[in-house]
C-alpha cells in the first residue's frame, strides 16, 4: 500500500485462472511508423527500485493499512490481506520478484524488450503485475534522456561542422526546468536523466539522485547568473550599475547576466558595448561574460544580438572558417528552446557565418515536461504464464490497431550478426547472448550501476557522430 501499486490492480488476485503459478511480464517502448525517435536511453529503473522494492517493504502495519483503505474505497472486501501475509512470514516481507534489465545507459531501438518482471515463488503469481503502475513509471527518466540525447546529437553535428571539434559539448546544454515540473521527485528522475548526456545542470534535486542512487559525487555544474529581479530591483535607470554589480561580484570565472529586462538591444550595444566595454575586455576565457537574452523569437534575437557584439568587440576566424567572439564573451540563449528551435539557431548561425561556440543554450520544459508516456508509447505487458508448471506464451493482438500487439512467450534482447539490437520471443533465444542482466530478485539489487557506468554506456553508442572523443 504505497507506491507501487495502482488501485485496479487490488481484485487482480481474483482473476487469473486457476492454478496459474507464474506471471511473466514485460515493458517496451513500442515502435511506431510515425516515430519522432527510433531509439531510446535506459535510464531510472536503479531509482525506482532502491526507492521502493529493495528490502522487507511489507509490515503487517501496512497491510492493516490498506485492509481499511481498499474497505472504503470499494465498499467491499477484495483486498488479499492473506496473501500479503503470507509474503510477510515467508519471505520476510521481501518482494518475490526478478526483474531483468538492459544496462542502464544503454542505447536500444524501439520495439524491443527494456526489462522484463516475473515472480520466483509459485505462491505470488499475482505480484507480477501488481507493481505495474510503478515500474511504468520509468516511460518518464527514459524519455527525458532519450530527448537530452536528440539534444546533444544536433549540437555535436553543428558544433562539429562550425569548430572542427566537440570540445565543450556537455555543457552546451542547460537543464532550466526545475520549476517547470510536477514534484520534486519529476526534477530529480527528469533532471538526473539529462546529467547522462551533459554536465550543465540548474536542477539541483536531480544532482542529489545522482549522488544518492547513482555514486556520483557531483554530476554537473552551474555558473552564477542573474535573474530579473536582481536587475530591475535597481530600477530601469540604473540597468548599467546591476550588470556592473555582477561584474564586481564575481571577477573571476564565468557569470550570466539576463540583459533583457528592456531592451537586450541597446542592453548590448550602449551598455555591455560601450559604457562597460572596458570592464568586458578585461575577462579572459576562463571568466567570461554570458549574455542572456530571454524574449522574441529565440533565433531572430540571437542573430541580432551576435551581430551587435561583434560590432562593439570583433570577432575572428576559428580554424574551419567560422566567426567566434572574443573568448571572454559568450550568450546563453534559454527562452523558447526545444529540439526544433535548437536545429533552427544552430542553423541559422552556421548560415550568417558564426560558430555553435559562441552560444550556449537552456532548456525547461522542452526537456523536462512537454512529454508523457505516449512520447515514446511505453507499454508494460504479459507474455508467458505458467500453470500447473506447464508454460504458455500469451499476447494481445487489437483487432483496431495491430501497432498495440504485444510479443510472446519469455524474452531475450541480443545483437543479431548483422550487429542489430533485436528481441527474441517464445523463450528460444540463447541465455550466453542476452543482453538483459538480473538486476533485482527476491528484495535484493543484485546490479548497480554509477552514473559514470550509464554514461560510458551511452558513449560507446555515439559512432553515428563523428570523433565522438568527449569525456565528462
Amino acid at each position: 500500500h504505497d507506491a507501487s501499486d495502482g488501485v485496479f490492480h487490488i481484485t487482480h488476485y481474483k482473476q487469473y485462472p486457476p492454478n496459474v503459478n507464474r506471471v511473466y511480464s514485460y515493458f517496451e517502448c513500442r515502435r511506431r511508423k510515425d516515430a519522432q525517435f527510433n531509439e531510446v536511453v535506459f535510464f531510472g529503473l536503479q531509482y525506482l527500485l532502491k526507492k521502493y522494492l529493495t528490502g522487507p517493504v511489507i509490515t503487517e502495519e501496512k497491510i492493516q493499512e490498506a485492509k481499511v483503505f481498499y474497505q472504503l474505497h470499494f465498499k467491499q472486501a477484495v483486498f488479499d490481506e492473506e496473501g500479503w501475509r503470507q509474503v510477510l512470514e515467508k519471505h520476510d516481507g521481501r518482494l518475490p520478484i526478478r526483474i531483468k534489465a538492459v544496462p542502464e545507459g544503454k542505447i536500444i531501438p524501439r520495439g524491443n524488450v527494456l526489462f522484463t518482471v516475473e515472480n520466483t515463488d509459485p505462491d505470488f503469481f499475482w505480484l507480477t503485475n501488481y507493481i505495474e503502475t510503478m515500474l511504468v513509471q520509468m516511460w518518464y527518466p527514459i524519455t527525458v534522456a532519450t530527448i537530452s540525447r536528440e539534444f546533444k546529437k544536433i549540437l555535436a553535428k553543428h558544433l562539429k561542422a562550425t569548430s572542427g571539434s566537440l570540445e565543450g559539448l556537455d555543457f552546451k546544454l542547460h537543464d532550466f526546468g526545475y520549476r517547470g515540473v510536477s514534484s520534486q521527485e519529476s526534477a530529480a528522475l527528469g533532471g538526473a536523466a539529462h546529467l547522462v548526456n551533459f554536465c550543465s545542470t540548474d536542477t539541483v534535486a536531480g544532482l542529489l539522485m545522482a549522488q544518492r542512487y547513482y555514486s556520483c559525487p557531483m554530476a554537473g555544474f552551474s555558473i552564477p547568473a542573474a535573474e530579473h529581479s536582481t536587475i530591475i530591483s535597481w530600477g530601469r535607470s540604473r540597468e548599467k550599475e546591476a550588470f556592473e554589480r555582477l561584474l564586481d561580484q564575481f571577477p573571476s570565472g564565468p557569470v550570466s547576466v539576463v540583459s533583457d529586462s528592456y531592451d537586450i538591444f541597446k542592453a548590448c550595444k550602449y551598455i555591455w558595448g560601450d559604457k562597460l566595454k572596458e570592464r568586458v575586455m578585461e575577462r579572459s576565457e576562463d571568466s567570461a561574460l554570458v549574455i542572456r537574452p530571454d524574449s522574441g523569437d529565440p533565433a531572430e534575437t540571437l542573430i541580432e544580438v551576435i551581430k551587435i557584439l561583434e560590432e562593439c568587440f570583433g570577432s575572428s576566424l576559428n580554424s574551419v572558417g567560422y566567426k567566434v567572439l572574443p573568448s571572454y564573451l559568450r550568450i546563453i540563449q534559454g527562452d523558447g528552446i526545444d529540439l526544433k528551435s535548437i536545429e533552427e539557431i544552430l542553423q541559422k548561425l552556421s548560415d550568417e557565418g558564426w560558430s555553435a561556440e559562441n552560444v550556449f543554450f537552456g532548456c525547461g520544459s522542452a526537456l523536462l515536461q512537454k512529454l508523457n508516456r505516449d512520447t515514446l508509447h511505453c507499454a508494460f505487458k504479459c507474455s508467458y504464464v505458467e500453470s500447473n508448471g506447464k508454460g504458455m506464451d500469451v499476447y494481445k493482438q487489437p483487432v483496431t490497431d495491430p501497432s498495440k500487439g504485444s510479443k510472446r512467450g519469455r524474452l531475450s534482447l541480443r545483437r543479431n550478426s548483422d550487429g542489430f539490437i533485436e528481441t527474441v520471443e517464445r523463450g528460444v533465444g540463447k541465455p550466453e547472448e542476452d543482453l538483459l542482466v538480473t538486476v533485482f530478485e527476491n528484495g535484493t539489487i543484485l546490479q548497480e550501476y554509477s552514473l559514470d557506468d550509464i554514461r560510458k554506456n551511452t558513449w560507446r553508442h555515439h559512432d553515428d557522430l563523428p570523433d565522438w572523443h568527449f569525456k565528462f
